[in-house]
């Protein structure tokens, strides 16, 4: 089975990325599934529901999300009526949705599950691990079991994935929009990489236009970040190839595609 985890997409430009260039990998890698985190597909933050339907028509299976999860309000009045996208699993508080959910691929079940992480991230979870352990001892088995773990610190992705190594498929790091290139299968079976990286516009910074950026984390201005529409792109992913029987990946590799300058 191969599959492919496309990093955050981040607003217009990130969804164009997805337009013009998906269907691309899907062909040359034999892509059998379809995973994209889109918590920042919406002006960089949230995700409203004519995007979301933008994403599936343009060949995404499933779309997950991290802390952004709740930025737009629209997603409360649609996410119970969808199955293809998933929020944090681990939330403190009661939320539409779900955290994980089950796909059937010809007699494959691919389970797909987010998770925020708890180290210097702002909102309110139960610990990921313990989240994680409870959902796989008390859930139906999958064939496949695929993780967003969309958190901050790059140690606590790696301890997950140590610490559930040979119980998931795959730990995929999310959410500092930077690819890392510590791809590599544990010891067990698990896939990781501790972020897959972004896909949106190149060159700025997080996706967004550079000098809002800066002038807001350097300089302490008070001003939003504003993103770009156009503009060229990068592409962020990572390509699973997994043993439909034993859920053990066989090999990981990222793609990183940055458009020339026009």
């Amino acid at each position: 089975m191969r599959i492919l985890f496309i990093g955050d997409i981040v607003g217009k430009i990130g969804r164009r990325m997805i337009k013009d260039y998906l269907q691309n990998y899907v062909d040359k890698y034999h892509i059998d599934f379809v995973i994209a985190n889109g918590e920042n597909v919406t002006h960089g933050k949230g995700i409203l529901r004519h995007h979301y339907l933008e994403l599936i028509d343009d060949g995404i299976d499933v779309v997950s999300l991290g802390n952004h999860y709740d930025n737009k309000n629209d997603i409360r009045r649609y996410i119970d009526s969808t199955d293809r996208l998933i929020r944090p699993l681990n939330l403190l508080h009661e939320y539409p949705g779900e955290g994980s959910i089950v796909y059937d691929l010809n007699g494959v079940t691919i389970r797909v599950t987010n998770v925020l992480g708890s180290a210097f991230m702002h909102e309110e979870v139960n610990n990921p691990y313990y989240s994680l352990i409870d959902l796989i001892n008390n859930e139906e088995e999958t064939n496949i079991h695929i993780v967003d773990f969309h958190a901050e610190a790059t140690g606590e992705k790696l301890c997950l994935a140590y610490a559930l190594d040979g119980k998931v498929s795959a730990i995929l790091g999310t959410h500092t929009h930077v690819q890392t290139r510590d791809y590599k299968i544990l010891e067990n079976g698990t896939a990781y990489i501790s972020d897959v990286g972004m896909t949106g516009f190149a060159d700025g910074a997080l996706g967004f236009d550079k000098d809002t950026v800066v002038n807001k984390l350097m300089y302490g201005e008070q001003s939003r970040f504003d993103l770009p529409n156009e503009g060229r792109g990068i592409f962020s992913a990572v390509v699973l190839d997994i043993d439909e029987f034993s859920g053990k990946c066989k090999e990981i590799f990222p793609i990183y595609f940055v458009e020339e300058q026009k």
